[in-house]
Order: structure tokens, then C-alpha cells, then sequence
């Protein structure tokens, strides 16, 4: 593989990760914060977080408002933390993308904290991808094993983010809107950091301190879709079938009382990462278009489509310097085989097999977090040469593929992309240079 290719890959991608760093998002919302706590009389602080970033998150807060900060609490991923010494914001480490019992212990914790605020508190929630398997608090009547049950099988289903998260807010305490009732009155400044597409608020980390614009028919619907509702457990049925009679109440909707006292605000995107991945390759010599924002879809259908653009590019050949095509979103993988992998190392392998000969084209597919899958790649790279190589070692690729077995594959031909915890998500990132 071209070495010089590799590098510009990794510097692109290394731009685009710290214009959406966590630290420096939140310290520049530090003076609006402090003006909120001393215009409207407030007198206590505390901070609330759930997600991979909530660490640096909170870390940001403790620097710049540590003298009015009265304590809080912080859910992240495991190992998301190390780095990091906080003075009186208590951090749990606990499960994901399967919630655990360290994340319902540290919800219950954050729940009493919330219900101790009143109208003189100012609550500072920060919220980042990964927070609705770290936030978690099962609705009345379904366990945490019947949870998890549901996420492992919406997780192998395929189902997207917005499918995701509206059968998680109908089966959860905190989720859609529901943390925003446990902590009214109070005041509540929501720093939020975008996974998903569109930075739609009631969709991020399942939206605690936003109206819910789904209901419980449409959880059910999810779950038909998928042909999952005999599967489910039956906590999780009872529950989703009373409130779509009317026999539980909604979750809580625009317009309602407990949204006048919330703000919501968006620190970082998955655009913002782009648009410095593209000032990045510019800077590099190459004449760069931002494709799309909105990759979704299946991993394998995702990678050709990218693969196609690419390919387009270099048969017409009528640029006059190298180019280099990026994009972003969130795929799926419907989990049919038994291996090891992600959706970017998915991708990232599909598209291979579709430039297989051609060179002078690479790919980086990666997870701004650091993370693809149940794995420690962050994704992987390819070229025209990925899939001679592995042949040359006996690896068969389409067999990979219907195994969902990426991670092996990629790790065979030293392939992976390992960037360890970013400390930063927001959603995935694909960079494809054409020479």
C-alpha cells in the first residue's frame, strides 16, 4: 500500500477530529454558561453527562467554572477516562453499545441528583454519542436483562440510529424527553455533541432533554419491521403495547411546560469534521469535494456506491491535480455470519473488492471515535492492491464478507486503522484520494 497515500489519509482525518474536540467545544460555551448562572441568580451548579466525551466534557467545565461548580456526575465508556482527574464531578464507567449494570447505577445516581434541584439550580447536562446505551434506566416493569436483550437484537437486525433509539425511548425513564421531566424546575443547559445525521435533537443519545417526535406505535412498528416482536421479551412487550392503548403516558411532547426551561445546543457534527477534512486536503493539493453528510444504508451497498464515485473520477481523469472525495454518515450492518467487524471496516472492504486492480485509489473508513464495532480499529484502509494481497495469502474475500468478519480480514493483511478512545463522536468519516 502507498505510503504517502496512507499519511494523507491520516492527516485529513486527524484535522477533522480536532475541530470537534470535546474540551475546547465546551470551554467556548463557558462564558454563556457563567452569564446564565449570575444574570438569572443562581445559586448552585451541577453537571450531569453520558457518552464517550463525557470526560473531556466535564473536564472543560471544572477548568472554566470550577469556583460556582457545587458537584455532578459523568457516565462514559469504559476506558474512556484515564486521562483524566475531575475534582468534584464523580465519574462511572459502564457498558456499551450494551448497557450494563455500572450505567444503571450511575443513572439512579444522576436521577436523585436532578431530583434534589429546584428553580435556583442550574443544571449543565453534556451529552455525546454513546449516551443512550450509558443512560440507562429501564422503564418500570422491564429488567435490565430484557433491555439488553432488545438492544442485542435491534444491533444484529441492522436497524438505523432513528429505528434504534425510538424503541429505546419507549422502553427507558430518562430517554425522549423523560430526563427533562425529572429535572424541572430547574434550569437546564444542554451541550450536546452530534452522532447523528441532521443533528436531530430528539435522536442524540435518544434524546433526554428534548420533545420526543415518536411515539409507542411507532417503537412498535420498528420492531414489526424487523419481525422482532415475538422475540422481544415480555417486560418490553407489555409495556410498548399499554402505551400505544393509551394505558401509559407518552413521552413528552413539543410545546410542553418542562421544554421552556431547557436549552439545547449543538457543539460539534459530523459536518463541521468534514468541512476541516476538506480545508486539510486542500492544504495537501487536492481538489477535494465534501460528497455527502449523510452516508446511511447498508455497509456493503454504501462501500460500492463510494466506490463507483471513485472510479468515475479516475476514468474520466480530467482533473489537473489529485483528488480527493469526502464524506460522512452512519451505515448499518445486517449481521448474517459469525465473525468479527464494524461498518466502517465493512465498507471499507466492500469498496475494495469493487477497485480491486485500479491504482492510485484509497480509502480510510473510520469511526471519529475511535471505535468500529465490537473492536479496537477504528476502521480500516484500502487501495487497488488490497484484494491481490490477500489473495496472494490465501484470503477469501467474499467469504469475509458473508461472515461479517472484516476485523480478521483486515487484520490479516495489516489493513486496520487504530487510532484508540478520540475522545470526541460524531459519527463516521470516509476519505478517498484519486491520483
Amino acid at each position: 500500500m502507498e505510503q504517502t497515500a496512507i499519511r494523507s489519509v491520516s492527516e485529513i482525518f486527524t484535522s477533522a477530529l480536532k475541530a470537534v474536540l470535546p474540551y475546547e467545544a465546551v470551554m467556548n460555551r463557558s462564558k454563556h454558561i457563567m452569564s446564565c448562572y449570575e444574570t438569572d441568580n443562581f445559586n448552585r451548579l451541577i453537571v450531569i453527562g453520558f457518552g464517550k466525551a463525557a470526560c473531556p466534557m466535564a473536564k472543560a467545565i471544572e477548568d472554566s467554572l470550577l469556583d460556582i461548580l457545587n458537584t455532578g456526575i459523568v457516565i462514559t465508556k469504559y476506558n474512556h477516562c484515564n486521562k483524566y482527574i475531575l475534582k468534584r464531578i464523580t465519574v462511572f464507567e459502564a457498558g456499551h453499545p450494551i448497557p450494563d449494570e455500572s450505567g444503571l447505577k450511575g443513572t439512579e445516581e444522576i436521577i436523585e441528583l436532578l431530583k434534589g434541584a429546584d428553580e435556583h439550580t442550574l443544571v449543565v447536562c453534556l451529552i455525546s454519542g454513546g449516551g443512550s446505551a450509558l443512560l440507562v434506566a429501564p422503564y418500570e416493569g422491564i429488567t435490565l436483562s430484557e433491555k439488553q436483550k432488545v438492544t442485542g437484537l435491534l444491533l444484529k437486525a441492522g436497524a438505523d440510529i432513528y429505528e434504534f433509539n425510538t424503541v429505546r425511548k419507549h422502553i427507558s425513564s430518562v430517554k425522549g424527553g423523560r430526563l427533562a421531566e425529572i429535572a424541572y424546575p430547574s434550569r437546564v443547559i444542554s451541550l450536546i455533541l452530534s452522532d447523528v445525521i441532521g443533528d436531530r435533537l430528539d435522536v442524540i443519545a435518544s434524546g433526554p432533554t428534548s420533545p420526543d417526535t415518536t411515539t409507542y406505535s411507532d417503537a412498535l412498528k420498528v420492531l414489526k419491521k424487523y419481525r422482532l416482536v415475538g422475540e422481544i421479551p415480555q417486560g418490553v412487550s407489555d409495556v410498548l403495547y399499554k402505551g400505544a392503548e393509551g394505558l401509559i403516558p407518552e413521552t413528552p411532547k413539543e410545546r410542553g411546560i418542562i421544554f421552556e426551561k431547557i436549552e439545547n445546543i449543538i457543539i460539534g457534527s459530523n459536518r463541521r469534521a468534514l468541512e476541516a477534512a476538506k480545508k486539510k486536503s486542500e492544504s495537501l493539493g487536492y481538489n477535494t469535494k465534501i460528497i455527502s453528510s449523510e452516508v446511511t444504508g447498508e455497509a456493503k451497498e454504501a462501500g460500492k456506491w463510494l466506490a463507483k464515485k471513485a472510479l468515475e473520477i479516475k476514468k474520466v481523469n480530467n482533473y489537473n491535480k489529485p483528488a480527493c472525495l469526502i464524506s460522512g454518515g452512519e451505515t448499518t450492518v445486517i449481521v448474517k455470519g459469525e465473525g468479527k467487524g464494524g461498518r466502517n471496516m465493512e465498507l471499507a472492504l466492500s469498496f475494495a473488492t469493487e477497485i480491486q486492480g485500479f491504482n492510485g485509489i484509497t480509502l480510510l473508513s473510520a469511526g471519529t471515535d475511535g471505535t468500529d464495532g465490537p473492536t479496537d480499529a477504528a476502521g480500516a484502509v484500502v487501495d487497488g492492491e488490497t484484494i491481490r494481497k490477500a489473495k496472494s495469502l490465501g484470503l477469501d474475500p467474499d467469504e469475509y464478507l458473508k461472515n461479517n468478519d472484516s476485523y480478521n480480514f483486515f487484520k490479516e493483511i495489516d489493513g486496520l486503522f487504530i487510532t484508540g478512545p478520540t475522545e470526541t463522536n460524531v459519527m463516521d468519516i470516509q476519505i478517498v484520494l484519486v491520483v
